[in-house]
């Protein structure tokens, strides 16, 4: 295993980065992205272990719904590339379950690469969403047909890629790329259906990157984006060559959906129990800017937190059913519910707006202007700031701040910006959502029901 000072040197690989319009040469020699970095590695340090065997919980297959359960606190506390690094190798993991009957050879090198990976120690990101050019056309009949990752040149030993791969999370700060098509492809788009592991340091690899970390010189109104940020990746494979032992689908059309509904099913259980985990936060920090404003007994106050409540309540349990009700492959992993987990991400992303009004409602404008912990130390001005801006006589006027400083970065700043459409766009959208919710709910039995309550089954009296 890696230490988290063996991370940090290991990004210094020649990999191509961009950021904000310039190369960074080194990762830690740019004030933002060495942030990340030191973030990543304060995971590595915590989960380390010595020895030669030793390997990260970060990476384990959990076999049953108790190791399954078992693993939720430990990535929800994780930083996002290591959920990233989990949800890969689950999704490959899945995926040659579902086609490692009809073609072992990609089963096999699935499993090797993922056993070095976790003998290495490394952290994954996954590449799946194209750039799609015109999205009303497929990846076959677009005028320029790098819209969709490709492969442009096979070989004996491999195949060469082209194409771009958008919202990456961490992916200057990772090590390998996990490439899979973004959907299910059809006859004539073989070249599409390309699914492999690419390192960040493989010539042709371009990141440019975008972050939602303030930019402040005082940045203490920014309490959790200020430690707790992520660069976004806009991956670019500019004619990269990929050997065969890394090549996990190559031209198989037919194939190529399973990769994706496997990744959307790993992402949406760590949507689901990141915002399981951020429903409370939101609760929290209503309850806690109500009584600060001195409005915690307030009925309306009272009622809105009462629906936040219940929702963070529901989407808890639908986390809990999603593992509860998981079933065993037939290579002995644990993969959640389809049904619970889509369920309830689809619940939770539809939601999070309300439960944001609710907050922004009982919290007040402040949320957006209270002054800075800058004005505070003002000799002049400070001690009128802090006079005025308590409002419950028990709650001090800092305290009060820190807490609308906290919302606002969390829900209505760069970061709350971030979360709002992560939520909805995370693990295929919405609609994608919906579509597997649908396809895994018993509607059968459903419908017998009904024609039981209207006594029309076979059998049943009428009266």
């Amino acid at each position: 295993m890696m230490t988290g000072e063996e991370y940090l040197a290991s990004l210094d690989d020649g990999r191509a980065t961009y950021f904000e319009g310039r190369k960074v040469e080194r990762i830690m020699d740019d004030k933002l992205m060495a942030e990340s970095a030191r973030l990543i590695a304060q995971g590595y340090d915590r989960f380390y272990a010595p020895g030669p065997d030793a390997t990260s919980p970060l990476m384990d297959i959990p076999k049953s719904a108790e190791e399954l359960k078992a693993r939720l606190p430990i990535l929800t506390e994780a930083d996002i590339v290591a959920n990233t690094t989990n949800q890969s190798i689950m999704t490959l993991m899945t995926a040659a379950g579902r086609i490692g009957g009809e073609h072992p050879e990609y089963a096999e090198r699935i499993d090797a690469w993922v056993k070095d990976a976790q003998k290495r120690d490394i952290r994954i990101t996954e590449c799946i969403t194209d750039g799609k050019g015109d999205r009303s056309l497929s990846p076959g009949k677009q005028p320029d047909p790098d819209a969709y990752t490709r492969v442009v040149e096979r070989r004996s030993d491999g195949v060469v890629i082209r194409g771009s791969k958008l919202h990456i999370t961490g992916a200057s700060l990772g090590h390998e790329t996990m490439v899979i098509p973004t959907k299910a492809m059809k006859p004539g788009e073989e070249d599409y259906a390309i699914a492999c592991a690419v390192p960040v340091n493989a010539p042709g690899v371009k990141i440019v990157n975008t972050s939602y970390a303030p930019r402040h010189e005082d940045d203490r109104a920014f309490p959790v984006s200020r430690q707790n940020h992520m660069p976004e990746g806009f991956v670019i494979f500019d004619d990269v060559f990929v050997p065969n032992e890394r090549i996990f689908l190559n031209g198989e059309t037919h194939h190529a959906g399973q990769f994706a509904h496997s990744l959307g099913l790993w992402e949406r259980l760590g949507g689901l129990t990141f915002m399981a985990h951020e429903a409370d936060e939101l609760v929290g920090f209503a309850q806690l800017i109500a009584e600060a404003n001195g409005l915690q007994k307030v009925q309306h106050v009272r009622e809105k937190i009462s629906e936040m409540i219940i929702h963070a309540t529901l989407i808890r349990a639908a986390l809990e059913a999603a593992i509860a009700n998981c079933t065993i492959g037939d290579n002995g992993a644990a993969f959640p519910s389809e049904l619970f987990t889509n369920a309830g991400k689809y619940q939770a992303a539809t939601q999070y707006n309300l439960m944001c009004r609710h907050l922004h409602d009982i919290g007040g404008g402040s949320i957006l202007t209270a002054p800075s912990i800058a004005d505070l130390e003002n000799n002049e001005v400070g001690p009128l700031v802090r006079k005025y801006m308590t409002a419950n006589p028990e709650v001090d006027g800092e305290y009060r701040m820190k807490l609308f400083h906290a919302i606002r970065d969390l829900t209505a700043d760069a970061m709350g910006g971030w979360r709002f459409v992560t939520n909805i766009q995370a693990g295929g959208g919405l609609y994608a959502q919906r579509i597997v919710t649908r396809k895994h709910y018993d509607m059968e039995g459903a419908k017998r029901k009904a024609l039981h309550a209207a006594r029309m089954l076979p059998g049943q009296a009428a009266e």
